[in-house]
């Protein structure tokens, strides 16, 4: 979640009324004195209204300093501290304690990892609250929403979603609190079984000997638990130490240098530094237009004072296209322009600026140790874009995820699309009967995935196949991250980089590489490693009807060592690259 917008003071007796009123209606087992403690009369109740990530609107009930319910979409839920002094309120899913790590992560709780005690599953239905709790503690680590009623849980043999998780201990909701560990409570029943996974531990067999020793080791569970609690606070203790250990580190490295400006301001200096000394002594108008990343690997970084490192991340600025626009803006020092679509070059340096033309490169600016081959010196420092295919809701498939609020247009993940398609058809009971694995057509899944030569045919359909053609259907795209950039969403599928052997008077092989830009390669760079390497000559050339498009041109066969240069240094995954079959076989001639 992100920071407050706004911090009220509840002190009004009609507001808090209300507030024990609403409470009240939502957890009904809660006594007036249980009203008392949460809401009390005499005592100032914070109301804290924050944004979640996804921009959604969530009000904290703060009491003591610590948050004791939060309000979504106009339904209560308790937090974590509330639970720990009333562990009963809600209905209690158990888990293992290192599935607690996943929920901390932002993962839902599925049914494989709910561990079920003899008394069976807690009795709730789909979207009641519920809270979930780990082996042998009853006090609750995360709060949440059945994804499904206790009967479909049971008819689904333990399969699929079980809750939806909404709260965690250790996450920002429980940092807004004095951040204290979870209780030791602990069950009542100790007699679980995880669909399986727990041999010999089954409800009804093992008479008098199960409970004889399973009094005797009730001491020695109740310790596990606590240290298995324990064990959670420490590890993310123990990293938020570290952090602060670090941070520590640097203040007194300053404190040494006697620097009075914060960390962020001198990288923001430092960044500035680096920036004209390139311009000044690196860039050359020959090398213009020049991809961005290009110049922060290749310019900026070499420009660096020894001892010092380059981190965007730790600026102001945040994203090296922040800086350049910056630079663009308020120095007029360079023009950016997005010459293929979610990559950016400097296209153009005012050579005669004022503050560029005043700059001198440091006195004791020394320059870095570099490999006798330049280009293989750059590409160490290469980050290949992270590439995750998506889908596009079309006009057909509107009608299926409309109750998901997906409109046409929308673009979301695969594993988004299965969730979104499994709700729909168990919200409409599509479920057949007799057969769990087939899916009933109706009306709208008739009319999205069907041909019209199918209509009269197909009633049913598998899981996989339903899956499939809904994926099938829909708009293909994929999303390009690239480091330090925003991430692009571009319509179809990755544009692979496309690698080809021509043949060009008497016979001559050359080997011709095309859209490197796509992946914010420099075909520049890539030329001149090639060239070092193999010791052929090299040229670009301009991709007839692709704007700021160049190929590289190679003499002779060289798949064999452009497919390890793309696949070992600029680690670019095989599937995104054609043409490595057109190597030369062994004992041929290249």
């Amino acid at each position: 979640m992100q920071r407050n917008r706004w911090t009220t003071v509840c002190n009004c007796r009609t507001t808090k009324r209300k507030l024990k009123a609403d409470i009240s209606a939502a957890f009904p087992s809660l006594s007036a004195d249980d009203l008392s403690e949460l809401v009390p009369n005499k005592e100032e109740v914070n109301v804290v209204k924050i944004y979640a990530h996804k921009g959604d609107a969530v009000i904290l009930y703060v009491l003591h300093k610590n948050p004791v319910f939060f309000q979504l979409e106009k339904q209560l839920y308790p937090t974590v501290y509330t639970l720990w002094r009333y562990p009963d309120l809600l209905p209690a899913f158990t888990t293992w304690t290192p599935v607690v790590q996943k929920l901390i992560g932002g993962a839902d709780l599925m049914l494989p990892g709910v561990v079920v005690s003899s008394a069976g599953l807690p009795d709730v239905k789909k979207g009641d609250c519920c809270a979930i709790n780990v082996v042998s503690n009853r006090a609750p680590v995360a709060v949440g929403t059945a994804a499904l009623s206790s009967s479909d849980m049971r008819s689904s043999g333990m399969k699929g979603k079980g809750v939806n998780v909404l709260h965690t201990y250790m996450d920002q909701l429980w940092a807004f609190g004095d951040k204290t560990a979870p209780p030791v409570t602990p069950l009542t029943d100790t007699s679980v079984q995880a669909d399986g996974e727990m041999d010999g531990v089954e409800s009804g067999e093992g008479g008098e000997d199960e409970g004889a020793e399973n009094e005797g080791q009730h001491g020695s569970e109740t310790a596990a638990v606590e240290s298995s609690c324990q064990s959670l606070l420490d590890l993310n203790l123990g990293e938020q130490e570290q952090e602060v250990e670090t941070e520590e580190a640097k203040e007194e490295v300053q404190e040494e240098e006697k620097d009075s400006r914060s960390p962020q301001e001198q990288m923001d200096s430092l960044l500035f530094q680096c920036f004209l000394h390139a311009l000044k002594s690196k860039v050359k108008k020959s090398e213009l237009p020049l991809l961005t990343g290009t110049f922060l690997r290749k310019h900026m970084a070499s420009c660096c004072p020894r001892g010092r490192h380059l981190d965007i991340k730790k600026s102001s600025y945040k994203k090296l296209s922040k800086f350049l626009q910056t630079m663009q803006k308020e120095h007029s020092l360079i023009r950016v322009k997005e010459l293929s679509k979610g990559v950016d070059s400097i296209v153009e340096v005012d050579w005669k600026n004022p503050e560029l033309c005043s700059f001198c490169v440091p006195d004791d600016w020394e320059p870095p140790e570099e490999s006798v081959e330049e280009g293989e010196n750059c590409e160490v420092s290469y980050q290949p874009p992270e590439i995750t295919p998506l889908y596009g809701v079309t006009a057909r498939l509107e009608p299926l995820f409309q109750e998901a609020q997906k409109k046409k247009g929308s673009v979301i993940q695969a594993s988004e699309v299965r969730t979104i398609v499994t709700d729909y058809v168990k919200k409409n009971e599509l479920v057949h009967e007799t057969n769990k694995s087939y899916v009933k057509v109706n009306p709208v899944l008739c009319d999205c995935l069907l041909e019209k030569s199918e209509y009269q045919e197909i009633e049913v359909l598998k899981w996989d196949d339903l899956f499939s053609r809904t994926l099938n259907r829909m708009q293909a795209c994929h999303q390009l991250q690239f480091p330090g950039q925003a991430p692009v969403v571009r319509k179809g599928q990755v544009e692979s980089i496309d690698i080809t052997v021509a043949s060009r008077g008497s016979n001559k092989k050359v080997t011709i590489i095309k859209n490197l830009e796509g992946f914010g390669i420099d075909p520049a760079v890539v030329a001149d490693t090639l060239q070092h390497r193999v010791q052929a000559s090299s040229v670009l050339h301009d991709i007839p009807g692709a704007k700021d498009r160049q190929l590289v041109q190679i003499q002779g066969n060289q798949v064999q060592h452009v497919g390890r240069l793309l696949l070992e240094q600029y680690q670019i995954p095989r599937k995104y690259i054609q043409g490595l079959d057109k190597a030369p076989k062994a004992g041929k001639k290249k």
